[in-house]
This record gives structure tokens, C-alpha cells and sequence, in this order.
């Protein structure tokens, strides 16, 4: 059966938007059509948490979009799920963030794992997400003072400080896995797999696997309170 996944950006950043749906295209199989969301407004990447507003805003007008398309799930590719809890009370289908589909794979494959992410001040929506999802034992956060910006185009420029600040979680904090804190970071898994001798995983190629595989089970998110349908499914004038 074919089905439709929508990889949603909640930046305006258009290339940001190609490079996660390829980065998607790597986790599932050929009959999955995958299609890329960009708000029509908003920030051009989600680095505070006044952007993070604003993104979840777009993740919502995306899902809305995808909704009358017939698409039959999401990907947040936001590192820190900007937007993924009002997305699943909007979405018939299940709605997967990045950053939770990483946390789970890399508790899957090691008892101890990092996130790297970047710039320095969006550790506080990792530390959020590991809390939500009970890892915050098992998982240390660090980061590059790098803006989002600076990495739309691709992240191998910024392979030897990731891979540094890699390093120094295995030896100071006991990782065994990393996980990558940005949807623009996806082109530095091969290398850093092979620099560091661990597994990398990368939360865009998580989600997208987790939603296809809930599609083929047919598991939709549960309506019986937290995530029922909103009264509201847009602003009043």
C-alpha cells in the first residue's frame, strides 16, 4: 500500500527543507512518497525560543496543508519537536519530531549517548525533550556556537568541531552513541561514524523510518483525550 509522508521544516529556509527530505528518503522504502513542508512565513531557522513560536506556527499551517492533500503523516525536522504536540491533535495520522525518534533509536543501540547540537543556547529544548521522554539519565548535551544559518547548505565545514565536541562527550561523559542536535547536520553521519567508531544517528532518517513503520502497522495517534481533535483548528478573527 502506498502512502504519503510529509516532511515538515518549520523554517522558511527552502534549502534546509530539501536537505530533510533527502535525508528522509535514506530511512524508507521506494514506495513512500515523501514530500517537504515550508511555512509561507515565518523565521529562517529556529534558534531561541521566540523562533521556536513562530516555527510551530508554520508547523501547523504545513499539517493543515497536508491534511486537505491526503497525506497520512508527519516529520517535524526541528531539533527540539517545535510544534509536534498541537501537529498531533491536527493530524489524522501519526506526527513523529526528529528529536524524540533520535532519543529512542539511540537508546536502542547504547546505554550512554550525546547530542550534539548547535548554536549553544538551544540546549535547553534538548534537555526539554529528554525529559519528556524519561532519558535525561542516559544522555548529556553538548553544543557548537554555530548558527543554523551557516549550516543551510550542507555541515561538512563544521565536521572537525562536531566531531570534537563528539569526542569529548566518549571521553568525559561515557557516550557510546551520538545523536546529532540539527536537521542540517544529516551530511556528517558517514564521516563522524567513521572518525569516532560509534553510532551516529541522525533524527530526520529516525522520524521518517518511525512513521513509516506506524503507517504499515496502521497506528495513528490516540484521540481518547491528550491529543483529541482542538475546537479550534485555527486563530478567530
Amino acid at each position: 500500500m502506498s502512502r504519503t509522508i510529509m516532511v515538515v521544516n518549520p523554517n522558511t529556509t527552502r534549502a534546509m527543507t530539501d536537505a530533510v527530505v533527502a535525508a528522509a528518503r535514506s530511512a524508507v522504502p521506494p514506495g513512500t512518497t515523501l514530500v517537504g513542508g515550508t511555512p509561507g512565513a515565518g523565521v529562517p531557522s529556529v534558534e531561541s525560543h521566540t523562533d521556536e513560536v513562530w516555527g510551530a506556527v508554520g508547523v501547523l499551517e504545513q499539517v493543515r496543508a497536508g491534511e486537505q492533500a491526503g497525506v497520512d503523516g508527519y516529520v517535524v525536522a526541528c531539533f527540539g519537536d517545535t510544534g509536534v504536540q498541537a501537529a498531533r491533535e491536527m493530524a489524522r495520522g501519526p506526527v513523529v519530531g526528529m528529536t524524540e525518534a533520535a532519543l529512542f533509536t539511540a537508546a536502542l543501540v547504547a546505554a550512554r549517548f550525546a547530542v550534539v547540537t548547535l548554536p549553544r543556547r538551544t540546549s535547553e529544548m534538548s534537555h526539554r525533550v529528554l525529559r519528556e521522554t524519561g532519558l535525561a539519565h542516559r544522555c548529556t548535551v553538548r553544543a557548537i556556537d554555530v548558527p543554523v544559518a551557516e549550516i543551510a547548505g550542507g555541515a561538512l565545514h563544521e565536521l572537525d568541531a562536531v566531531a570534537a565536541e563528539a569526542a569529548r562527550a566518549i571521553a568525559d561523559d561515557g557516550a557510546e552513541a551520538l545523536v546529532l542536535g540539527c536537521a542540517g547536520l544529516a551530511d556528517l553521519v558517514e564521516p563522524l561514524q567513521q572518525r569516532l567508531g560509534v553510532p551516529v544517528v541522525e533524527g530526520v532518517a529516525a522520524a521518517a523510518a518511525m512513521v513509516d513503520g506506524l503507517l504499515a502497522q496502521g497506528v495513528a495517534t490516540s484521540r481518547a483525550g491528550t491529543y483529541a481533535a482542538p475546537e479550534r483548528m485555527e486563530p478567530t478573527a
